[in-house]
C-alpha cells in the first residue's frame, strides 16, 4: 500500500545537513528534480519576479531567500517539515518508532519542487505551489505529470490510496495500471446524505486517517482490503465510481 499526501504551504524551519537528491524516493525523478530546483533558485535571483510568480505579499518576501538557499539549507524528514491542519492531525512527531517506520515505508508527500518524496526523506524548507509557472521551467503540471506517473508505475505499488488535493493530482496522475482509490472527504448532512467537507475538515480527516493507519499498520494490498480495515476500525468509507470513494466524517473528524 502506498498513501499519497499533499504538502502544506506552511513548513517548520531548521534541520541538519543539506539536500541530497539521491536520498529521495523514486530516484527516476532525479533529472526532473534538478530542473525544478534550478528553476526555483534562478527565479529567486529576481525578487520582484519571484514575488509575482509565487504570489507573495510584503510580509512573505523572506520566502525568496529561503528558495535561493535551497541547495544548502538544512533538511529534516518531510513528514516533520510540513505543518498545518493535516500534519497537526497526523502528529508524526508524537508517533513511536514502529509507526514512523511504517510512514517511511508507506507514505509519500507530493511536493512541488521535488515531486513525491518519502515521509522520512530529508528535505529543506521552500516556497512553491502546484499551480506555479516558473519562467525557466513553465507550468509545473507540464513538467511533472508524465514523469511522476511513470515513476509511480515503476514503483510496483500494489495499491495506492490517493489523499492529494486536485492540484497535486494534476502534477502526477496515477497510472491506470495501478490499482488505486482517490478519497474525497465528505460530512454527513441532516437528511442522511453527504456534502463535500470544508477545507479544514478535509485536511484534518486525512491527517487523522493517516495517523490511524500508522498506528494500526495493517497489511493492505487492495481496495477491498482497505475497505475491510476501515470497517473494522469504525471508519466510514464508501466505495464509488471511477475509483473515487468517500470518507464520511463528523465535523470533529475521523473517530
Amino acid at each position: 500500500m502506498l498513501i499519497l499526501l499533499p504538502p502544506s504551504e506552511t513548513k517548520r524551519p531548521g534541520g541538519t545537513g543539506s539536500l541530497d537528491l539521491s536520498a529521495l524516493a523514486l530516484p527516476s525523478l532525479m533529472p526532473s528534480r534538478q530542473k525544478a530546483i534550478d528553476a526555483l533558485v534562478e527565479l529567486s535571483s529576481d525578487s520582484a519576479l519571484a514575488a509575482r510568480v509565487l504570489g507573495l505579499g510584503p510580509r512573505q518576501l523572506g520566502e525568496i531567500e529561503v528558495n535561493s538557499a535551497l541547495r544548502m539549507a538544512p533538511v529534516m524528514a518531510a513528514v516533520d517539515r510540513y505543518t498545518g491542519v493535516l500534519y497537526d492531525a497526523l502528529a508524526a512527531g508524537e508517533l513511536g518508532p514502529a509507526a514512523r517506520r511504517w510512514l517511511g515505508s508507506h507514505v509519500m508527500i507530493h511536493s512541488a519542487p521535488f515531486g513525491p518524496v518519502g515521509a522520512l526523506d530529508p528535505i529543506p524548507a521552500y516556497r512553491l505551489g502546484a499551480t506555479a509557472s516558473m519562467p525557466a521551467l513553465g507550468p509545473l503540471r507540464r513538467h511533472w505529470a508524465a514523469a511522476v506517473t511513470a515513476a509511480v508505475e515503476a514503483s510496483g505499488a500494489s495499491f495506492v490510496l490517493d489523499l492529494r488535493s486536485e492540484a497535486y493530482v494534476a502534477l502526477g496522475p496515477l497510472p491506470q495500471s495501478t490499482p488505486s482509490v482517490y478519497l474525497r472527504v465528505v460530512t454527513a448532512s441532516d437528511d442522511g446524505g453527504s456534502v463535500r467537507a470544508l477545507n479544514h475538515f478535509n485536511k484534518h480527516a486525512k491527517g487523522e486517517l493517516t495517523r490511524r493507519l500508522a498506528l494500526d499498520r495493517p497489511r493492505i494490498r487492495t481496495a477491498a482490503a482497505f475497505a475491510r480495515w476501515a470497517s473494522a476500525a469504525g471508519i466510514d468509507v464508501r466505495p464509488g465510481e471511477d475509483r473515487v470513494w468517500s470518507l464520511v466524517v463528523a465535523r470533529s473528524g475521523v473517530t
